[in-house]
């Protein structure tokens, strides 16, 4: 079967929020909304099925996870990833945001410190800070493009009070995917100091090209026994609405922390349509995702050409994997709020600002290309007319 990902579908009036909040995140509704990173491809028809079919029970009582559930999710991540999880490992959280909140919460106490790698998604510091932890930078490098770690920088940060740290792995929003070297530095650094890795692998399905994801548990043992990991299909198979992930903790101390926490708090049931979808996503849905993935692929080649051509001011980060490209505006020659407002005012275009992913993020802005191709034709059309002008 092909897949259409050229149709144009309005989400306007279906509650969605990167329509919904435009007004008070650009100061208006005029803009094309090219910043949450969910897809504006049609939600594989698989999953409504799924839905469907459990919609057609009369009964929408308490459930548990269906039998085929875990082993589901297991198959796929040994199939695509060659990790062989066991069943005592993995459980349900609802969100990955909601899973890094539960690892503060469970492994560390208030005014411990938790290292991020800014420019990283901005949802890592909120965790940190609204749970009264202590946010500690290790900035990560550009060297030939890409990010790149800085150990040495790691090392010196280090105190007595740092307990864990949080791993963006594919990153977000410089779509890096991580080497078995520098995630297996990462993890002896850490196993060094008794430091716990929170792995958030939610774009771990989405590898572009000839690049492979690499889960941080994966490197060695010692990876393996200090490593919080989660993955979920929500953003591969565009579902983050139904809210299913999971949590796989190969730790028996760690895993213990956790879940006691998780089930002090009861927060560790899903619903009906979150079980089914995950489960048809997984069983039903790589064809979908190959072919999704080609024409994100396409997209991210479409801006790069467009750039390199027509506004060669402005540097993508290519992204190795998911459908963000981290976008190098400084030789535009503006602050990062004046750019903030000219890509808003004179291109008509919501994207993410640099600065809320953290030191790194001036003169950036992250663009979500998972969109129809016309979609994205329009709004580097419109760019391009606005750098002409500003000129």
């Amino acid at each position: 079967m092909r897949y259409n990902f050229d149709e144009i579908i309005d989400r306007r009036n279906t509650s969605a929020v990167k329509i919904e909040r435009c007004k008070a995140l650009y100061g208006t509704e005029d803009v094309l909304p090219l910043w949450v990173a969910d897809m504006d491809f049609r939600t594989p028809d698989f999953i409504f099925e799924a839905i469907r079919e459990r919609c057609e029970h009369p009964i929408l009582g308490y459930s548990m996870p269906p039998k085929e559930f875990y082993p589901t999710i297991i198959n796929w991540i040994e199939e695509h990833h060659q990790w062989e999880v066991k069943r005592p490992w993995i459980g349900f959280i609802p969100g990955i945001v909601p899973g890094l909140s539960f690892s503060i919460q469970a492994l560390t106490n208030i005014g411990d410190e938790v290292i991020v790698q800014p420019p990283v998604y901005y949802p890592f510091f909120h965790v940190i800070k609204n749970n009264n932890r202590i946010i500690i930078d290790s900035p990560l490098k550009t060297s030939n493009g890409k990010f790149e770690m800085d150990f040495d920088n790691l090392e010196r940060i280090i105190t007595p009070k740092t307990k864990l740290f949080i791993l963006c792995n594919p990153h977000n929003p410089g779509g890096r995917v991580w080497d078995f070297e520098t995630l297996k530095r990462l993890a002896e650094i850490c196993n060094m100091h008794n430091i716990i890795v929170v792995s958030d692998e939610i774009h771990a399905d989405m590898v572009l090209g000839n690049n492979k994801h690499i889960p941080f548990a994966t490197v060695s043992e010692s990876a393996a026994q200090i490593s919080v990991t989660f993955m979920a299909p929500s953003k591969t198979f565009n579902m983050p609405g139904l809210i299913s992930s999971s949590y796989i903790i190969p730790n028996e101390d760690i895993r213990k922390q956790f879940v006691d926490f998780l089930e002090a708090s009861e927060l560790n049931g899903g619903n009906i349509f979150a079980y089914a979808a995950t489960v048809a996503a997984y069983q039903k849905g790589n064809e979908w995702r190959k072919q999704m993935l080609k024409y994100v692929q396409g997209n991210i080649d479409f801006v790069v050409n467009f750039l390199e051509t027509n506004i060669p001011q402005i540097k993508p980060m290519i992204p190795q994997a998911s459908f963000l490209v981290w976008l190098n505006c400084k030789e535009l020659g503006m602050e990062t709020d004046n750019l903030f407002d000219f890509f808003i005012q004179k291109a008509g275009l919501g994207l993410n600002k640099g600065t809320v992913f953290g030191q790194g993020g001036e003169y950036h802005l992250r663009l979500n290309v998972a969109c129809p191709r016309s979609v994205l034709e329009k709004a580097m059309k419109q760019l391009h007319l606005a750098v002409n002008n500003h000129q």
